[in-house]
């Protein structure tokens, strides 16, 4: 398995040869954050923005991966890849929106001055939504590359969580890191964010599946190449 550093690395690297689909990918999917975020209620924008933007979200990491996996980056995969998810983005983003309301409505309640017992179980409350979040950084990458249902790919990325806690702290922290640097430009959120978080997610979870190649010695992990054909994953013969 690669270490983050490199994944990191690899990612920067497809984004600058493919900035273009990156681009055009991010835009896309921000074209439904203007009517949104801009034209309605702060609250009802806020409650509407997981389930709208998910599934535009779930199609832009479904066209990075057919992208990493060598086909060309085409806008029309992001549009086929949300409808054939809809599905799993709406059931995530509904999930996404319900632990918010459970956040916000602990701390309006439990942390507005009530005393220290109160002010704990906001505490705890923040605490135990984070890690929810932070266990499902993998259901996304999931669904679109082993082709399977969301609460089996949120399943499986609880369980991964759980097995690589260090390494998922990590790619959570640099999700957020992309997320705070790009959300100070509104341009720079939605001409690169989307597709910059399908790549590196995608990389991120398909290097805890590195296929095995058997030889004399046991089982070896393959190099990964980025190619000027192919971002996939490939096996060199040492």
């Amino acid at each position: 398995m690669r270490k983050l550093h490199e994944i990191v690395a690899n990612t920067a690297k497809a984004v600058y040869r493919e900035i273009i689909p990156v681009a055009l990918f991010s835009i896309v999917s921000s074209l439904i954050l203007v009517p949104v975020v801009f034209f309605l209620p702060l609250g009802l924008a806020l409650a509407l923005l997981p389930l709208v933007y998910m599934p535009l979200l779930l199609g832009v990491f479904d066209a990075s991966h057919r992208m990493l996996e060598g086909e060309k980056g085409r806008v029309k995969h992001v549009l086929k890849g949300a409808a054939k998810h809809f599905g799993a983005g709406l059931v995530f983003g509904l999930g996404i929106a319900l632990f918010a309301l459970i956040l916000y409505s602990s701390w309006w309640y439990y942390g507005s001055g009530k005393g220290m017992i109160a002010f704990g179980v906001a505490i705890f409350q923040t605490y135990f939504v984070a890690m929810v979040i932070v266990s499902q950084v993998y259901a996304l990458p999931l669904v679109v590359q082993q082709k399977v249902g969301i609460f089996r790919a949120m399943g499986q990325s609880v369980k991964l969580f759980v097995s690589k806690p260090g390494y998922t702290f990590g790619v959570f922290f640099q999700l957020v890191s992309l997320t705070v640097i790009l959300a100070v430009t509104v341009v720079g959120f939605a001409f690169q964010y989307a597709g910059i978080a399908g790549i590196y997610l995608n990389m991120a979870t398909r290097n805890l599946f590195p296929e095995d190649e058997k030889e004399e010695e046991g089982v070896r992990e393959p190099e990964w190449t980025l190619t000027d054909r192919s971002f996939g994953f490939a096996g060199k013969e040492a």
